[in-house]
């Protein structure tokens, strides 16, 4: 995304994960892929407090974090059209919650080049 024909700002990239170690892990694979990253947010609260102000271009979450799930995330980047991966322990299953049904799912431990290519490929192109 360009402001100015000479600046250009990198894709945002929102982390929604409660253990600090991933969510670091997560936020240098990101930059090294080229995101700019807002987070990690440890909790749903925090991640919600961050998006009455701001919009992503892609985001990761953990389903449970420390204050439940992020189910409420999710449905708020669902209408706003944000896309965005499942980072999680748990498995996938059929029969999700409405706000997880048709999202990338890729469970923990996934590979670096697996992540940020995911992610890659969700990022929203702005014109």
């Amino acid at each position: 995304m360009k402001l100015h024909s000479d600046v250009v700002i990198d894709p945002c990239c929102m982390i929604v994960e409660d253990q600090m170690l991933i969510g670091m892990s997560l936020e240098a694979y990101l930059e090294d892929a080229g995101f700019s990253v807002a987070g990690p947010f440890l909790s749903c609260a925090d991640a919600l407090r961050w998006l009455e102000h701001n919009t992503p271009q892609v985001a990761v979450l953990d389903v449970l974090l420390k204050d439940g799930t992020s189910l409420l995330v999710a449905q708020e980047l669902k209408e706003r059209h944000t896309p965005f991966v499942i980072y999680s322990g748990l498995p996938f299953t059929p029969g999700l919650p409405a706000e997880l049904q048709g999202v990338p799912w890729l469970e923990k431990p996934a590979p670096r080049e697996q992540l940020t290519q995911m992610v890659a490929r969700l990022r929203r192109v702005d014109a």
